[in-house]
Formats: structure tokens, C-alpha cells, sequence
């Protein structure tokens, strides 16, 4: 993980920056790769976040084989209370899991539920060596014990506040809880 202090978030202008957080995480991966000696990865991301996170890094790697994605609408341990994600996408995982190393990447993690629901989406296709977890966010809140092993910025928010990733370019920003 990487050792970034958790920033305390007050207003949109407190947010960081994208692009520096996915250069930060992109030389990160290049480190923990050269480290651990890892060949044959492949980078998968969550829909719809985690894909256009996921898309950043893999450009930044210069890979050459596509990326994944996986959206795990099915997957989630609360759509049968909640229904079903009206904009579901279908998952595509252009090459085989198994023995690979998966980097699987994500906008925000917060209580681990995503992260869980991808797991379990992604074993369903192979047994992969090993899966790196990747995040741009890390928020408090755990409700399952997953840890992203590479992180852009750890995050405090204003209880009820959430935070949005908006794409092109992207950027952050801040939703409110309304008031009556």
C-alpha cells in the first residue's frame, strides 16, 4: 500500500487531482511488478469507475494485451433488496485467468462489498495466480476486511458526504446529502 496520508476533505476545492494520483499509481504497479518478479498480468477493471481508472493505467503501462472488465451487478450481496443496476454492462474478459496475475483496479474503495462481489466474479472465470488490488480512493468504512495493495489517496469526508468520479477528463467532486 502506498504510504500517503489520509486527507481530510471539507469542500470540492480540498479534492486532489487525478492525473497525479493514476502517474503515482501507475509508477507504483511498475514497482510492485518489478518486485515481485510478476510476467503475464492482466489489468481488469470494475464498471464504471474502476474501467476508467483501469483505462489510465493501462495506457500508462504501455500493456499490450486489453484490458478487462467486469461489472459485478449480479454479484452484489444486496441487489436482491435493492434490484437490480438499471445500466448493467456485461462483463468481458478478453483473455484466460487462470495462472495469470490479475491488477484489479477500482474507483473507490469503502466497505470491501465491491471488491468482494469481483472476487467472486472474477474466480468464476479461472483461479488466478494472484490479484493486486488497485484503487484510486480508499475511504473509512470497512464493513470486509480488503485492503488495496496500491492506493492514489486515502480520504476523510464529512459525515453523509459522498464523492463522485466524473469521466472526460476526470475529476472528482463532491455530493452533498440533501436538505429538507
Amino acid at each position: 500500500m502506498t504510504d500517503n496520508q489520509r486527507l481530510v476533505i471539507r469542500t470540492n476545492q480540498d479534492l486532489p487531482e487525478v492525473a497525479p494520483l493514476l502517474d503515482q499509481m501507475a509508477d507504483a504497479l511498475r514497482q510492485r511488478i518489478a518486485q515481485l518478479g510478476q510476467d503475464n498480468i492482466a489489468l481488469v477493471g470494475i464498471h464504471s469507475g474502476g474501467v476508467w481508472i483501469a483505462e489510465q493505467l493501462h495506457q500508462r503501462l504501455a500493456l499490450s494485451e486489453p484490458m478487462g472488465t467486469l461489472d459485478i451487478s449480479f454479484y452484489r450481496d444486496d441487489y436482491t433488496r435493492v434490484g437490480l443496476n438499471p445500466s448493467v454492462k456485461p462483463s468481458n474478459l478478453p483473455f484466460a485467468t487462470e495462472s495469470r496475475h490479475i491488477v484489479l483496479v477500482d474507483d473507490v474503495i469503502m466497505s470491501g462489498r465491491t471488491i468482494r462481489a469481483a472476487l467472486n466474479e472474477l474466480f468464476d472465470y479461472g483461479r488466478p495466480d494472484s490479484v493486486t488490488l488497485v484503487t484510486l480512493l480508499d475511504l473509512p468504512g470497512r464493513e470486509l476486511p480488503m485492503q488495496p495493495d496500491i492506493t492514489g489517496q486515502r480520504l476523510e469526508l464529512p459525515e453523509g458526504v459522498r464523492i463522485k468520479l466524473s469521466a472526460e477528463p476526470l475529476s472528482l467532486a463532491l455530493i452533498e446529502p440533501e436538505t429538507a
